[in-house]
Parts: structure tokens; C-alpha cells; sequence
């Protein structure tokens, strides 16, 4: 029987679920009743730092006292105009997608890296599109992003029909640094913060046209994921990433650093699909 998915694994989409003769809806199943015997908390985006039990108004936060300190999150809403969210996903669509893994499409313009044995082939990297440009720059406007180099971008599509989610991971602590950035178009869906032996998750809420950072304990403490019910239409996550300081300069990697980011000024040829 010919595979029609990505997955692999314990990776799992609604596609591999099916060839296998699962229960479509078992994935979902699984994560409803997670979030039954889950402790739930919520990310208070005006607070900035704090991740309170119920998923109610900020004024009302301000009368409680009962809260999970969380820094290192930062969501601004309205980055990008409707205007330039259909530019952006124009130009995406212009460019061929590739399967990925649990259920998701994905574009890379980066490196391609052996994270297990720490190798980088740059030669095959050729800048980003060009119609991306604006997010990169509009970026230095926010003061937490001000110094931020990008060296990677990769888009990523989730969609109901195919079930797609992410497991809870770090993102490599080698090569990418501190800052993760996303831009969230299409579709409002959620983070999912979590620990390693610990039924505590936290939800950080990513509205449509937002941009978010994950950095500090959000990105090195806590694992981060996106459930698979919390994709409930087309959503597409553009992930921009940032060197860590063996590759800027003066650290041991700089030559290889150096390079990538003179890659990243180049822009990526889209006129064909």
C-alpha cells in the first residue's frame, strides 16, 4: 500500500490514519481528552508575562492572584494589514509546497541542516522571496526584535482536512538562537506550551495577521506545539529564525554564519511554480 503522507514515526495525520485503518478522529480524541485531564492556563497577551486559569478579560486579571509566571512570550496583533496578508499568501501559493510530516506542507528558505550530526550544506540556500522583505523589515520596529538577524524562514500550511498539528518540541538549540519569530496568517489558532512531566499547558493565543516571539523560559523551559484542534481552516505560519552566537561574530562558527546571512540578503527566485 503506497504511503500518502509525509508522516514518520510516531508522527501521524489524518491521511496515515486512515491507510492504517485508524479512527480518522483519533488523533482529536486523544487531544480532547488531554485537555480534559490537562491543567489549562491561559496567556494574558496585555500582561506580557503571566498565564492565568480562566481565558477571560485583562481587567479582570487584575484582581487575581492566582497566575503562572511565563516570560518570554510576545504577541502583537495587527502586524500586517488584510491587504498585505493576501499579497503574502499570493506569493506563497506561487511557490511549489512539499509535504511534511504530521499532516503540514512546508516551504524552507534556509540551510539545509543535520541537526544530529551539526552539518550545514549552504550551497542549495537562495535567499527569500521577495515579497516577504517587509516582514523582515518591519520587524526592526519592535523594540524585542530590533538586533534581529534572520538567517531562515519557513512557511508552514496546516489545514483541518489532513489533520495537521505539531507535536510539543524545542526548536534546535545549536544553530537557531534565542528568538523565534512567526507571523500567523488565514486562520486563528493557538500555541500549546508545555514541560516534560507535567500535565500543565498554557495557551497562547495567535490571532490572524499577528506576529509572535518566543524567547527566554518560552523557548529553552517550555516546549511549544500546535494541537490538532486547534486548526479549524487554513492557516499558514511563516517561522523566522535568528543564528545563536557561536555563528555571529567573534564566535567559533562565524565564517559559516557570515556566509549565511550574506545568503539571506539574496532573493529567492519565485517566478515559476
Amino acid at each position: 500500500m503506497s504511503k500518502q503522507c509525509a508522516c514518520k514515526g510516531i508522527r501521524r495525520c489524518l491521511l496515515c490514519e486512515d491507510i492504517l485503518n485508524s479512527i480518522p478522529l483519533q488523533k482529536e480524541n486523544e487531544n480532547e481528552k488531554s485537555e480534559l485531564t490537562s491543567d489549562i492556563w491561559y496567556y494574558c497577551m496585555l500582561c506580557g508575562n503571566k498565564a492565568y486559569r480562566e481565558n477571560v478579560s485583562h481587567d479582570y486579571h487584575l484582581d487575581s492572584s492566582e497566575f503562572i509566571l511565563i516570560n518570554g512570550v510576545y504577541v502583537e496583533t495587527n502586524f500586517i494589514s488584510e491587504e498585505e496578508e493576501n499579497l503574502l499568501c499570493q506569493g506563497i501559493d506561487q511557490i511549489p509546497w512539499v509535504d511534511s510530516q504530521s499532516g503540514r506542507r512546508k516551504q524552507d528558505f534556509g540551510p539545509k541542516v543535520n541537526f544530529k550530526k551539526k552539518k550545514i550544506r549552504i550551497d542549495t540556500f537562495q535567499g527569500f522571496p521577495a515579497f516577504s522583505r517587509f516582514i523582515i523589515d518591519r520587524m526592526k520596529s519592535v523594540d524585542k526584535l530590533a538586533d534581529f538577524l534572520a538567517v531562515e524562514m519557513c512557511n508552514l500550511e496546516y489545514v483541518p482536512s489532513r489533520g495537521s498539528a505539531i507535536d510539543p518540541h524545542f526548536d534546535d538549540f545549536w544553530l537557531w538562537g534565542e528568538r523565534l519569530v512567526t507571523v500567523n496568517l488565514l486562520s486563528h489558532t493557538c500555541y500549546t506550551l508545555s514541560q516534560k512531566d507535567s500535565n500543565v499547558k498554557v495557551l497562547v493565543s495567535l490571532p490572524r495577521r499577528c506576529l509572535c516571539v518566543l524567547a527566554a523560559d518560552a523557548r529553552y523551559k517550555w516546549m511549544h506545539a500546535i494541537e490538532r484542534h486547534h486548526v479549524t481552516s487554513r492557516r499558514l505560519g511563516i517561522n523566522i529564525r535568528e543564528l545563536t552566537e557561536e555563528f555571529l561574530e567573534n564566535g567559533s562558527s562565524w565564517p559559516v554564519g557570515n556566509e549565511l546571512l550574506d545568503k539571506a540578503k539574496i532573493n529567492f527566485p519565485t517566478n515559476s511554480k
